[in-house]
C-alpha cells in the first residue's frame, strides 16, 4: 500500500511518517511526503496512492484546492487543528480525522476505521463532500478579533492586524497603528483561523500580514530575515524557519 502525507510542517510530517512506519494495521510499501498545494498537484497528476493523510492549511493555500484541479480516488484522513465546530464535517465526510497535536493511539484509531471502510469507499460521494467541507472550513476564517483593552472590549478587523507574536504562554496581536493586545489563542491554532492569502506563519513565534512586511533580507539560501512595520518590541531579528522558506516564496509569488 502506498501512502501520501500532505503536510507543510516538517516536524508534524516526520512524526506521522515515523508512526506509520511502525504501525501494524495496514501494510505500507511507500510513504510520500508532500509539503504544498503545488507539490501535491505535480505529484498526483502523475501518481496515485492508496491512502492520503492531509492537512487543510498549507503554506501556499488550502489543500482542498487540489481537488478543484485533479480527480483523486484515494480515501483521505485529515490531520487538522480545527476545533469542535468543524469536526462534525470531518466525521461526516471523510474516513476520519486526527486532531493536532495527535498521539500514536489517534493514528491507530484512524487506521482501524480505514480498514473497516475501505471496501465501502465511494469516490463520487467523497468528492461532493469535499466541496461542502471547503465551504464549511471557509466559514472558520475570522474577520474580527475581540481583545480586552483596559476595562473595555475592542473588536479588531483582520486588515488592521500587522502580525501575531507568541511570547511565553501569551499570544500578542499587533495592529498597524503600533498598539498591542493579548489575544486568547496560540500561534499553532491562530493560523487556521486566518486568511492564508494575507497571513503567513514565518516561524514558531510570528504570523505576519502581507502588508506588514517592510523589507525581506536574504542573508543566504537558508537564512532570510523579515523586517516588520511597526517593528516588534523585541530587538531580535525575525528569521524565517528553514522549512518555511520555499513556502514563503510561493506565498509571496501567488
Amino acid at each position: 500500500m502506498k501512502v501520501a502525507i500532505v503536510e507543510d510542517e516538517l516536524l508534524a510530517a516526520t512524526y506521522l511518517k515515523s508512526l506509520l512506519e511502525k504501525q501494524t494495521f495496514i501494510p505500507i510499501s511507500e510513504i510520500v511526503v508532500l509539503r504544498s498545494v503545488q507539490q501535491s498537484l505535480a505529484y498526483f497528476s502523475e501518481n496515485s496512492v492508496d491512502l492520503i493523510f492531509m492537512d487543510i492549511h498549507l503554506g501556499d493555500g488550502k489543500s482542498l484546492e487540489i481537488f478543484e484541479q485533479l480527480t483523486i480516488s484515494a480515501p483521505i484522513i485529515f490531520i487538522t487543528a480545527y476545533d469542535s465546530y468543524a469536526l462534525k464535517v470531518f466525521k461526516q465526510f471523510t474516513v476520519d480525522y486526527i486532531l493536532k497535536p495527535f498521539a500514536e493511539e489517534d493514528l491507530n484509531r484512524a487506521l482501524k476505521k480505514f480498514n473497516s471502510l475501505v471496501h465501502q469507499f465511494e469516490l463520487l460521494s467523497t468528492l461532493d463532500s469535499l466541496a461542502e467541507m471547503g465551504n464549511a472550513t471557509d466559514s472558520l476564517i475570522k474577520s474580527r478579533f475581540l481583545v480586552t483593552h483596559g476595562y473595555k472590549l475592542k473588536s479588531i478587523i483582520s486588515n488592521d492586524i500587522a502580525y501575531f507574536e507568541g511570547s511565553g504562554k501569551h499570544l500578542f496581536l499587533y495592529t498597524r497603528d503600533g498598539n498591542s493586545y493579548i489575544y486568547n489563542d496560540t500561534i499553532k491554532d491562530i493560523i487556521g483561523k486566518l486568511d492564508d492569502k494575507k497571513f503567513f506563519k514565518v516561524n514558531r513565534k510570528f504570523v505576519i500580514h502581507i502588508d506588514s512586511i517592510q523589507e525581506i533580507i536574504k542573508h543566504s539560501s537558508q537564512k532570510i530575515e523579515i523586517l516588520l512595520t511597526p517593528p516588534p518590541v523585541s530587538a531580535s531579528p525575525i528569521l524565517v524557519s528553514k522549512s518555511q522558506i520555499n513556502d514563503l516564496k510561493s506565498w509571496l509569488n501567488q
